[in-house]
């Protein structure tokens, strides 16, 4: 059976997971980003760069959007060619910044990271709270 017309893959995989908004569980979001990025196939090099994304993306929501009794999500879709998008959606409206960081500080760069690793990335609104998106080309 041909999957692919006009040079589009048409087996677009797609992840979602639910996390508790605490420490521990960012680790964990990037362990399942990793193990969903092997079923794909995606070339290590992308995986070890979405997985930073991510793990910086989880951090963000533990520790600057947290809202008691809510979760954050982890989404990830692979369109199977070369595009994956991530996206890290929480219940909190308030926008991340961008701001310039302290040389010393342990903390802070995280949003550079992800500008700096991923070909695109915003945040978007939702009905409750925010997602921050980002794509990488694999």
């Amino acid at each position: 059976m041909n999957t692919e017309s006009d040079g589009v893959n048409l087996q677009a995989r797609s992840w979602r997971r639910s996390f508790l908004p605490v420490a521990e569980n960012v680790p964990e979001a990037r362990r399942g980003a990793r193990l969903v990025l092997a079923s794909w196939a995606v070339s290590e090099d992308a995986s070890e760069t979405i997985a930073l994304i991510v793990s910086e993306l989880a951090t963000n929501a533990v520790r600057h959007a947290r809202v008691p009794g809510r979760c954050f999500d982890v989404a990830m879709t692979y369109d199977g060619g070369k595009t994956v998008e991530i996206e890290v959606s929480d219940a909190s409206p308030r926008h991340p910044v961008v701001k310039s960081f302290d040389p010393d500080a342990t903390s802070g760069r995280g949003l550079l990271l992800v500008e700096a690793l991923s070909d695109a990335w915003e945040v978007r609104d939702q009905e409750l709270g925010k997602a921050l998106w980002a794509r990488v080309l694999g």
